[in-house]
């Protein structure tokens, strides 16, 4: 197979370390608009597999071309180029899969191309990141098991190892993302009916073996394609995990309006937006590094099996690997979407159409793959009571 990898950022550069590792990977074409960053990386990789290509992502023409190379296009832009990206692989009849970022009915958009993709013959699977992502398919999996599904719970979190105040905070991907992710209200099923709650509230205590006890809260985009999925559970929500405390230090930037993007001031008579610099402020204070972090995620399944209420929990904690620089946050995201991307290459996916990850993503399979990357998954089960039912 051929594949194409857009964008040399922090995931992009790790799907490529991943994919020339798979000897049925003839070629990989990665994608960026700063050639020299792109191939200063490939060297570093000793390999003849990898060729980079100039993109200019805004740019159709650019898009398609780079595109047209592979018979699989990996996405690892911003999630604004997503639906772009989907648009012009169905025009080129390559399959294609993104990091998602579900903000803004980008995702829906994407799910709307099915009859498209479909006519094309290719397969689009948006949303392949940690979350949404990895918590898809393990609730897709978990669901899969049941007879009736009731509720799901996700809970993740990439967080330093070694945090420092005042934050105890460390970046593992684009800060513009993560205010997004504070700021649009979140999607949450609770007592059976769908409603929005404020992204950073809800916060709740959450105890994991070596970190302690940390903090919970509701943040955006998390749920993705699950409230159409599974519209009928009681109970369905998404929290990122942080060190105590955090929730209400953004809180409080974002209640100041130092979050909101159409946020503008006026400073020695310039208009200046507020969001931007605020950004490149805490940039160099959360800034990783060669620090390490670890990614800690938990999906709670329950629901009826054979008339006894059943749970399946699934639980990771991936560690920076410290050898190679590469981040948990990027070991558990790229590595997600690299396995994915591989499974249509190799005809675990034969579907074709746009899926969302829970629909679609072989669990086992894809826990035994992401073993294989020293990314590990356990799986734990709880039967309680018979159900009576009158």
């Amino acid at each position: 197979m051929k594949v194409v990898v857009l964008g040399a950022g922090l995931m992009g550069k790790e799907v490529a370390r991943d994919l020339i590792k798979n000897s049925k990977v003839e070629r990989v074409f990665l994608g960026d608009i700063d050639v020299s960053l792109a191939q200063n990386f490939v060297d570093s990789l000793n390999t003849d597999k990898i060729e980079v290509v100039e993109l200019h992502a805004e740019r159709d023409d650019s898009l398609m071309e780079v595109i047209s190379k592979g018979n699989i296009v990996v996405n690892a832009l911003f999630y604004s180029f997503n639906e772009r990206v989907a648009r012009a692989a169905i025009a080129a009849g390559v399959h294609s899969v993104d990091l998602g970022g579900h903000i803004g009915g980008v995702t829906e958009k994407i799910l709307d191309l099915d009859e498209e993709a479909k006519a094309k013959g290719v397969t689009i699977i948006p949303d392949l990141g940690v979350a949404p992502g990895m918590v898809n398919i393990l609730a897709g999996y978990g669901a899969s098991k049941l007879d009736e599904v009731e509720s799901i719970k996700l809970f993740v979190g990439g967080i330093p190892t070694e945090p420092k105040p005042p934050l105890h905070y460390t970046r593992v991907f684009s800060l513009d993302g993560v205010f997004d992710h504070y700021t649009e209200p979140s999607k949450v099923i609770l007592k059976g009916k769908l409603q929005e709650v404020p992204s950073l509230s809800g916060v709740e205590p959450i105890y994991f073996k070596d970190f302690g006890v940390l903090e919970a809260f509701y943040t955006s985009g998390g749920i993705s394609t699950l409230d159409k999925t599974f519209p009928n559970v009681q109970t369905l929500e998404y929290k990122t995990i942080r060190y105590k405390g955090h929730a209400e230090k953004f809180k409080l930037l974002a209640d100041l309006g130092f979050l909101d993007a159409s946020n503008k001031v006026e400073v020695e008579d310039q208009e200046v937006s507020v969001r931007p610099v605020v950004r490149e402020a805490l940039k160099k204070k959360l800034e990783l590094g060669t620090k390490p972090d670890a990614v800690l995620l938990r999906v709670i399944v329950a629901g009826e099996k054979a008339q006894q209420q059943v749970t399946y929990e699934f639980e990771m904690v991936v560690r920076k690997d410290m050898t190679i620089n590469e981040t948990a946050m990027a070991r558990a995201t790229a590595n997600t979407i690299s396995v994915v991307a591989q499974m249509i290459g190799e005809d675990k996916i034969t579907e074709r159409g746009v899926f969302a990850p829970e629909s679609i993503v072989p669990g086992d399979i894809y826990i035994q793959e992401m073993a294989k990357r020293g990314v590990v998954i356990k799986e734990t089960s709880h039967i309680s009571a018979m159900i009576v039912k009158w």
